[in-house]
Parts: structure tokens; sequence; C-alpha cells
């Protein structure tokens, strides 16, 4: 199963944390292997991950006791290569006779026959949109083709959602689209770019999430351009260019958020203090 957690996480958006958190399964590994990754140490594919669920029915008994005490939310980390086992899960919760909101929380770097065939199992698509430029995507997660996968994947998404996120009474995610986008220092004009396409072949009416908790690892240390914080200029240019856009679902994180947002794997509680 590759799963190096599941736990209760408060750590994303309100739409989909809400006050009482989301179950997330944190798969080990990933299809994207980005330098700066803040979950370096289950996403590094050279490193083994301690499985401790085998099959879907043990995963599905660590979910079930999460949902019962009153959560309906269920998210999947990094599902992008490990769809079958994150469909056999949903399956056996199912079965257990629970029916939670699932969060298909990606790097956006998905195959559009993989998502097809996820159409009735996913309620809600997190996906990030890290790259608009080639070059940095080859630079930063050797990936020079990111731009065009992630943004073929989007648009299948959004045939699927939708540009509506449709809430609750209580405000939470029930259906839709979220769009993530990580502002990297010294890299405004991807993000520039991002936004554009964002607006201009998906809808400015979308829901999108502009995060500033960029945080250099050890992995960046030769890195200079991203070996340090990002600049409130260089977000406030973002910024600017998403209100100029015409974007008005969603959230912009603070520029001091870099400091919160940085798990230790080798917790039980990989997001406590």
């Amino acid at each position: 199963m590759n799963i190096a957690a599941i736990t209760l996480h408060w750590g994303e958006e309100p739409a989909i944390s809400g006050p009482q958190g989301i179950c997330n399964v944190f798969f080990g590994h990933c299809n994207l292997q980005c330098r700066f990754c803040q979950n370096h140490q289950i996403s590094d594919n050279g490193r083994p991950i301690p499985d401790a669920f085998h099959s879907p029915a043990q995963a599905a008994g660590a979910i079930a006791a999460i949902l019962e005490t009153g959560n309906h939310r269920l998210g999947f980390v990094s599902p992008s290569h490990m769809a079958p086992q994150m469909v056999a899960i949903i399956a056996e919760v199912r079965r257990l006779g629970f029916r939670p909101i699932v969060v298909y929380n990606s790097n956006g770097y998905d195959r559009v026959q993989t998502l097809r065939a996820l159409e009735d199992w996913v309620d809600v698509y997190l996906p990030d949109y890290k790259y608009s430029d080639p070059q940095l995507a080859r630079t930063l997660s050797c990936a020079a083709d990111y731009p065009e996968v992630a943004a073929a994947a989007l648009l299948e998404m959004y045939r699927q959602k939708g540009n509506i996120l449709h809430l609750d009474d209580d405000d939470l995610a029930e259906r839709g689209l979220i769009v993530r986008h990580l502002v990297l220092p010294g890299a405004v004009t991807n993000s520039l770019n991002v936004l554009r396409f964002l607006a201009r072949e998906l809808s400015p009416r979308l829901t999108l999430s502009l995060m500033a908790q960029y945080q250099p690892t050890a992995a960046m240390a030769d890195c200079p351009q991203l070996n340090r914080s990002l600049l409130p200029l260089e977000y406030e240019q973002v910024a600017a260019e998403l209100d100029r856009l015409g974007f008005t679902n969603g959230w912009l994180q603070e520029i001091a958020s870099a400091g919160y947002y940085n798990p230790d794997f080798s917790r039980p509680t990989p997001f406590s203090d």
C-alpha cells in the first residue's frame, strides 16, 4: 500500500480542513521529485517507507477510526502513482458504511486516463499547478513536460467538476476543483504565466489557493535562487496579477506562513508542534 501516514490534518485550505480537520492518507514516494518538497521525508523515491498498512482493509480500519469521531472528509495526498490502491481503500471504507467526501490532493502531474477512471470516486480535486516554465520544471522537478501534462490534467478535472466549488452549510467543499500554486523565490514570471493560463484556459471564476509557504530545504543549499525565503515584493506582484485577471474565489496565504507547514514524518502525528 506504500502508506507513510494516516492522520488528521488541519493544514489544508479552510474549505477542505474546516474546524475538524481532514483524515489524510499520505502515500509514500511520488511521481514527481521536486527538490524543494516539504514532505521530502516520504516523497523521496530513494528512501524506504515503513509501511504499516498491508491491505485496503487495514488502511480502511485506521480511516474508520477517525471517521467514527464525526469527521466526514477523506483526503489522499500524492495519489497519482497509487490510484488503484486509493480506489481499493475508498471501496473498503464504503463497505464499512462510510461515505466521506473524497479529496484528491495531487501535484498536478497526472495522466488524463487515470483522472477519467477516477471521476466517480473523487468529489474534490485539489491539484497544484507548479510550473508554466519547462526549464524551471526540468531544473527543480526533472520534468520538463510538466506544464503540458499538468495543463491537460487540469482541463480534465475542470471538465469533471466545473468552476463552481460547491459548499455545504458549514462552508466545506462537497464537490469541485481548487487549484494551488506555490510562488517560488526568483520565479515571479513563472507564477504570472500560471495565473494567465488558468484565467485563459479554465476560468477566472475558478477557486485558487495562492501559497507563500515556500521554505528552503537542505537540498536547496547549492541553488542560490531558491536557498532563501520568498520576498514580500515577489508575492505582492503575483497577488496583484491575480486581482488584475479577475480571480475572486479562494485564498491567499500570509507571507509569514513559511514557518507553519513543515511536517516531521518520523513522529506519529507529523503536523503537531
